[in-house]
């Protein structure tokens, strides 16, 4: 393998090693604020079963009054009733007292089951209540133990990029270029190994970054040129893994490349 090649498979192995760190920091971050996201979740279930209570309470407040309005009503009626002067007026009166009387009922159902209910939301509050302090000291500790391994991961970045930086300056700056390009889009994975298979020809050559088959002639370029060859499918540098391992590799690729895959 030319030197080239070399050169940039060296920067691909430090480029992934930055790519693991990157996505590492990432996830982390994502951590903390996955763990903010379901606080504040709890903190707005709180404010919410609150908001509940509070308007539960104030109908039944309501409710409290309008019964004490009507008692007072009943004891006025009945008070009437001892100053009437003919059976109609009394009749009329106590029609009154009993219909108050049936609507004082059914609004006293009415405000046993709010107080019934302002009970169970209150209880409600209190565990929503528990879950935010709970929230919130896993939030602190997640924050915690994310400083640490981010502090780690940081340092680690910082002398991955220091060796990046090293290999890349043993690339052509044309040849850097595309490969800055292709890694971006892949994470860092801007390379791929022919994969030959088959004991005898002919032999199939495989992309082995998307395991879509090659033409032959990639593999032919390679074994005698220093340059960069890419994959119809993926778009990957490739080099001869035989080459990189220092091995003899299948005989020369003449014979017709297999179809590509779909």
């Amino acid at each position: 393998m030319g030197r080239m090649l070399e050169a940039l498979l060296r920067l691909q192995m430090v480029e992934r090693q930055l790519a693991e760190v990157r996505n590492r920091l990432r996830t982390r971050s994502a951590a903390v604020e996955a763990q903010q996201n379901r606080l504040q979740e709890y903190i707005d279930e709180h404010e919410a079963l609150h908001q509940s209570v509070l308007e539960r309470q104030k109908d039944a407040d309501s409710i409290e009054l309008q019964l004490n309005e009507w008692a007072e009503q009943i004891s006025h009626l009945r008070t009437s009733l001892n100053s009437t002067k003919t059976n109609k007026e009394y009749a009329a009166i106590l029609t009154q007292i009993n219909t108050l009387k049936a609507d004082n009922s059914k609004l006293e159902d009415k405000g046993l089951k709010l107080i019934g209910e302002v009970d169970e939301v209150r209880t409600e509050r209190e565990e929503a209540k528990k879950r935010i302090a709970e929230g919130e000291a896993a939030l602190e500790e997640i924050k915690r133990t994310s400083s640490e391994e981010v502090t780690r991961l940081e340092g680690m970045l910082a002398e991955f990029e220091a060796k990046r930086a090293a290999a890349a300056a043993d690339v052509p700056p044309a040849e850097l270029d595309v490969f800055d390009r292709i890694a971006s889009l892949r994470a860092g994975d801007g390379m791929a190994p022919i994969e030959i298979h088959g004991k005898k020809p002919p032999h199939e050559y495989i992309c082995g970054g998307c395991y879509m088959s090659i033409a032959a002639e990639h593999a032919n370029a390679l074994r005698t040129r220093d340059e960069l060859r890419f994959c119809d499918s993926c778009g990957r540098i490739l080099y001869l893994e035989e080459m990189a391992g220092g091995g003899e590799g299948p005989p020369e690729a003449s014979e017709r490349a297999p179809q590509q895959k779909a």
